[in-house]
């Protein structure tokens, strides 16, 4: 496999600066519902679940902050905040979604190799002792 020509240091340094935010869970699962259109703060934190208000807070900044999310507050009592993927987030939304379609199509390859690794891992501490 061809990795092709890379500026290490720069290029690392580029990808895990966006990496550590797309990287995490919670962005994750946050672009993901928003790829099924605008969402609400409250229902955001509804359908995800176990994700606390202060995370969800924290997320939907730094994805706003990245440009992969839109914030918009409707003039309404009391106000209305509905978030949003930009066109970046969309991008991403496919790239996420290619990465779930990829876990799901190996998910037994890693679960056997898992297994295999643990087993000889815990025949290597028999050994040992």
């Amino acid at each position: 496999m061809e990795l092709g020509h890379m500026n290490v240091t720069g290029d690392c340094k580029t990808v895990t600066g966006v990496l550590s935010r797309i990287g995490d869970k919670w962005s994750v699962q946050v672009v993901v519902q928003l790829g099924q259109g605008p969402r609400r703060f409250n229902e955001l934190r509804r359908i995800i679940g176990d994700i606390s208000q202060r995370m969800l807070t924290l997320t939907l900044r730094g994805l706003e902050r990245d440009g992969l999310v839109t914030r918009t507050v409707y003039p309404t009592i009391p106000p209305r905040v509905e978030y949003k993927l930009t066109e970046l987030g969309c991008s991403l939304l496919m790239t996420v979604r290619g990465l779930g379609d990829w876990a799901r199509q190996h998910h037994h390859e890693i679960a056997e190799a898992r297994r295999r690794y643990d087993q000889g891992a815990s025949e290597g501490e028999a050994d040992a002792a």
